[in-house]
């Protein structure tokens, strides 16, 4: 019997107003703020990316939401990743995957990510102005592994062995990875419940023997953000230049200073770091992951410079449907120590529009990535 490849789609929950980022950004802000912040940097490339068939979305809405699986489920894809924010018992964009636990008629199956980082002003050059932080203790920790448990005991959860199937985003952060993970496993158990805990392997932060002993089920590899674009770059010598750091410098710098006198920054250019789609790819598939039990992870763009507007960005240039399909079936292909039911391959994303990172169709290219999918 051929066993089945099951993609998993990470899914970006930020479609839909909520007070914080009212207040933060601007009334009415969502992802599609940024969207549409997109435009052509160098010629050929693609900016904006809008959507075309499930259109500027609110996924507060049954309909939208009941939109989104139908057309993953048409194109084959296994369940949704929901990136899960919570803050010391305060919670974020939660509203969609908490309708959908009460509505019966959304079956797509389901999983969580922890999306364990503060939230700063990034997105306008400031890292290091905090709007929520995380602070982690033993406390919290149990507080909020009972929360977890009502999403894990639900029918349409993924579950590897019949457990609950979680991740940690940047386990990195944590002062004690192995306590929360020990933590959650006995508060599992108190409800007869084990879990299987896995972290995101990204080009920053951990990359495998770090975590040893600390009790993780296995990895997730977080594409194109992932240690194989790390060792990428590295041989094409183009990891941090220095000019980077000093622009770094200079606009921080500049920033304070126009604070002093309140004038309006007009921040120091960055230069983009573009990066050849196929060129990675080839790379990647070439490579063998040293993480033994790894989910693989492939992206069908990134483009992160509607976010970036006045920033460097990331950009993957020259994906197409038919280099992603290239990837998805050679990652398929080279499973290494996964068998069973949980053949899963995660796409990153399903609708990070903003980081130019979408399966869902746009207006360039249609349904052109769910076809190469399917």
């Amino acid at each position: 019997m051929k066993e089945v490849i099951k993609p998993i789609a990470i899914h970006l929950p930020q479609f839909h107003p909520v007070p914080e980022n009212d207040a933060w950004w601007g009334k009415g802000f969502t992802e599609w703020t940024n969207v549409v912040k997109g435009a052509p940097r160098f010629e050929g490339h693609y900016q904006p990316h809008l959507p075309a068939d499930l259109g500027f979305y609110d996924l507060r809405l049954e309909e939208a939401r009941l939109a989104q699986e139908a057309l993953a489920k048409e194109y084959g894809v296994y369940g949704f990743c929901y990136y899960h924010y919570w803050f010391n018992g305060h919670r974020l964009l939660h509203e969609p995957l908490d309708r959908k636990l009460q509505n019966p008629k959304e079956d797509l199956p389901f999983m969580m990510c922890w999306a364990n980082e503060n939230w700063t002003r990034a997105w306008d050059g400031g890292e290091k102005q905090i709007l929520l932080k995380q602070n982690y203790s033993e406390s919290d920790d149990r507080e909020h592994i009972r929360h977890l448990m009502t999403y894990f005991k639900d029918p349409r959860y993924i579950r590897v062995n019949n457990k609950p199937f979680f991740a940690f985003y940047k386990p990195d952060l944590f002062p004690d990875m192995a306590k929360t993970i020990q933590i959650f496993r006995e508060e599992a158990a108190k409800e007869g419940m084990e879990l299987y805990l896995t972290w995101f392997e990204r080009w920053i932060g951990w990359h495998g023997h770090e975590v040893d002993g600390m009790g993780f089920d296995a990895a997730i590899e977080f594409q194109p953000l992932s240690k194989s674009m790390k060792e990428f770059l590295e041989w094409r010598g183009a990891t941090q230049p220095a000019y980077r750091k000093i622009v770094k410098k200079l606009n921080s710098y500049k920033r304070r200073l126009y604070k002093k006198l309140n004038l309006r920054v007009a921040p120091v250019q960055h230069k983009d770091q573009v990066i050849s789609y196929p060129e990675f790819v080839d790379f990647d598939l070439q490579r063998n992951n040293p993480i033994e039990a790894c989910y693989p992870g492939v992206s069908p763009m990134w483009d992160n410079s509607s976010r970036r507007v006045n920033l460097n960005a990331t950009i993957l240039n020259q994906s197409s449907p038919e280099a992603f399909k290239k990837w998805y079936q050679g990652k398929a292909e080279k499973f290494k120590g996964i068998q069973g039911d949980d053949r899963f391959v995660f796409i990153n994303a399903w609708n990070e529009w903003a980081e130019g990172n979408h399966l869902e169709p746009c207006q360039k290219w249609g349904r052109a990535y769910l076809e190469a999918l399917k």
